[in-house]
This record gives structure tokens, C-alpha cells and sequence, in this order.
């Protein structure tokens, strides 16, 4: 199957499951949603292109294990922080802004901020699980594929560990108010984000080993900038800082991404 050909099925696949999904939201008046097919919708481009390029390989095998098993989980703790918090106050605030500012209604507001942005970055950021299962030499995973399989696991399991911590401190009553500064929040300010950084840059390294991998770049690059510089670190910091009192200290003295011992703040006379 030609590059073009498997993008184009693969872009049309995305653009009828968000457009489904809009008429959903609209529906429901609330896209909260979306934010967990994120993740879902990943693991359908995976698959898609799994059935869509032939047999069987080892690579496309563990592209396919290592995103469904990334996306499964992500999308399903999305989802389930949904029903159990309901909308989003971001979705809301910006849907409300343009409708108040531009006489947008709910309809073309969220169908041009919200679904017509997160479609084409969806698709871009799965390249490496598109693309790396294209070609069919080489089939088997080399040293380069190994190093990003154990580097995307490795990713998986911090990102989930971090989700897991951070929903028990949330869980616990007593904690309401503090800051999460526990377990891998204490060396990172942001496990989830970096993990997911993590996995999607070890899937391109398994696609890098194919003659596609140059083309499926563009994905862990992106994924990297929209967690470090857009939508990921500063919506969740910005917030932090305004509601967390405690919040500026931690940030002094733990990692912003990359995992590292805290900082031992000297406290001034």
C-alpha cells in the first residue's frame, strides 16, 4: 500500500469519527468527551492501518500492542473522570467566550475550536504507529526498535503510575486544597505529560528503523510541544497557580518535565 494512499484512508476514518462525535456533543451540549477519544481514536488509527498494510509483523504487532495498551488506558480514565466531574470548565469558558464575543452558537463553536482542531492533531501525532507499519522490511524489530519499545513501556507505566497517585491524593479528603507533591509528583511537576512524551517518542523510534520513520517525525514533536507549551503544562500550571497558595514553592523546587530530584529550598531570614 502507497504512503498516500493508507494517509488518506486513515485521514478519512478520523474525519467521520470526529464529525459523528461532534453531532454527539452538540447533541449533549458538553465535549468533554473528546478529550478521551484523544486517546481512543488512536488506538482506531492503529488498527486501522493494522488490517490496512498486511500481514502480520513483529513491528506492527508491537506498534499495535504498545498504542492500544497507551490509549485503552488514557482514554478510559478520561473518560471515567468525565462521568465522574462532568463538563470541563475549559470547554465551557471558551464555548461561553464565543458565543458571548463572536455570536457563535454551540454548534460552530465547538466544531471549529474544539473537534476541527483536535482531528488534524490527532492524526499527526499517530504517525509513528501509521507510518512505522507501512513498510514491510524490515519486519523484525532491530536494536533501535527495542530501545524505543522498552522507552515507550517505560513511558506507559510512569504515566500511569502518576495518574493513579494523583487520583488517590485527589480522592482523600483531607488533601483538598494541597498540593500533590507525592511519589513521582515529587521529581516531576507534570509524570503524566512526560510519560506520555516518553511513549510516543519510543513508538517513532520503532517506526525510525522503516523507511517511513523520517516522515512520521512530525508526531513525537508535536505531541512534545502541545504538552510542554500548549494545551498541557501551562493550562494545568496556570490553574495551579491561582488556586494553590503552596503551588509557587513546589515549582521552585521540583522538575517542570523531566524527571529529577527536588531542589532543597533555602528559606530566607
Amino acid at each position: 500500500m502507497a504512503t498516500l494512499q493508507l494517509l488518506a484512508e486513515n485521514l478519512g476514518v478520523t474525519l467521520v469519527c470526529f464529525l459523528i462525535l461532534w453531532r454527539i456533543g452538540v447533541a449533549i451540549r458538553d465535549v468533554t468527551f473528546v478529550d478521551s477519544w484523544w486517546a481512543f481514536g488512536m488506538v482506531v488509527l492503529a488498527w486501522a492501518s493494522f488490517f490496512e498494510t498486511g500481514p502480520a509483523s513483529p513491528r506492527k504487532l508491537v506498534l499495535v500492542a504498545l498504542c492500544t495498551a497507551w490509549g485503552l488506558r488514557l482514554g478510559t480514565y478520561l473518560l471515567l473522570r468525565w462521568r465522574g466531574h462532568g463538563p470541563d470548565r475549559r470547554y465551557k469558558t471558551m464555548l461561553g467566550k464565543a458565543e458571548a464575543e463572536r455570536g457563535w452558537g454551540f454548534a460552530k463553536a465547538s466544531l471549529l475550536l474544539v473537534f476541527a482542531l483536535q482531528a488534524p492533531l490527532q492524526f499527526v501525532v499517530c504517525l509513528p504507529v501509521q507510518l512505522g507499519q507501512l513498510d514491510p522490511a524490515p519486519a523484525m524489530l532491530g536494536p533501535l526498535g527495542w530501545a524505543g519499545a522498552g522507552f515507550a513501556l517505560i513511558g506507559l507505566i510512569f504515566e500511569s503510575v502518576g495518574d493513579w497517585q494523583l487520583s488517590r491524593f485527589k480522592a482523600d479528603p483531607t488533601n483538598q486544597g494541597k498540593v500533590m507533591d507525592r511519589g513521582l509528583w515529587r521529581y516531576t511537576r507534570h509524570p503524566n505529560y512526560f510519560g506520555d512524551a516518553c511513549l510516543w517518542w519510543g513508538l517513532w523510534l520503532i517506526a525510525a528503523e522503516t523507511r517511513a520513520g523520517l516522515w512520521a517525525l512530525p508526531g513525537p514533536i508535536l505531541i512534545t510541544f502541545l504538552l510542554t507549551r500548549f494545551s498541557g503544562v501551562p493550562t494545568v500550571e496556570g490553574r495551579m497557580r491561582r488556586s494553590r497558595p503552596d503551588y509557587e514553592a513546589y515549582v521552585r523546587r521540583t522538575s517542570g518535565f523531566i524527571p529529577w530530584p527536588p531542589k532543597r529550598l533555602v528559606a530566607e531570614p
